[in-house]
């Protein structure tokens, strides 16, 4: 008969390990970001009502095509043209699709400038060239923080796939346990513990900070 081991009350519990990388979602963990913006925009150029445009509009296979470099920008204006019966030239189409970028989120960029010179700071983002060059225009401190930009219309993989990840470790030639990972889905945290990252789920910048006050970095 086998016998449950019993928990020791007020047995200490060890603090997470001190990571020599963090790793940063941009979307929601950086940068405010809105589709439902996008949507508004486009709907004063679209055929469809605004309920059959926020309907059509998902992460498709057009949509992870343009975000992992397999369809260029004017690619994929075409297909939400054609898609969500858009009227317009492209760069009304652009201006719509950049609506989503709202504002930097300023407690965890400050946070990021608190601890980038003890850890480096890289960021993993699933994204795409116009919304990059939207960044940079709008937010033209924000990237210059990370150490290393990882985005998934250059290295080819978006996360979760696990490649995302391998291709961020092999790059910095880290294992993956020094690597502490922030992002707002639970999808991409959870395929980043399987790979043995340190991760944490963000929901406010509260998350980062709790993180990071945890490993002794603050």
């Amino acid at each position: 008969m086998g016998h449950r081991r019993s928990a020791v009350v007020g047995e200490a519990v060890a603090p997470p390990a001190r990571p020599r990388a963090l790793l940063f979602d941009l979307g929601n963990v950086v940068v405010d970001v809105d589709v439902g913006r996008s949507l508004q925009a486009w709907a004063a150029h679209s055929r469809l009502p605004a309920a059959a445009l926020q309907a059509r509009f998902a992460v498709d296979a057009a949509y992870c095509r343009h975000e992992t470099g397999a369809l260029d920008a004017a690619g994929w204006f075409e297909y939400l043209r054609g898609h969500l019966e858009l009227e317009g030239d492209d760069a009304r189409i652009r201006d719509g699709w950049n609506a989503l970028l709202l504002a930097e989120i300023a407690e965890t960029t400050t946070l990021i400038d608190r601890v980038r010179t003890a850890v480096p700071c890289h960021a993993l983002s699933n994204t795409n060239v116009t919304h990059v060059a939207a960044i940079e225009e709008r937010f033209p401190g924000l990237l210059p923080r990370f150490a290393r930009v990882f985005v998934s219309h250059e290295i080819g993989h978006r996360k979760p796939a696990p490649e995302a990840f391998a291709h961020v470790l092999q790059s910095l030639d880290l294992p993956a346990h020094e690597v502490l990972f922030f992002d707002d889905l639970p999808e991409n945290c959870e395929a980043a513990q399987a790979l043995g990252l340190q991760a944490v789920l963000v929901r406010q910048p509260a998350d980062v900070r709790e993180a990071l006050e945890a490993r002794g970095l603050l």
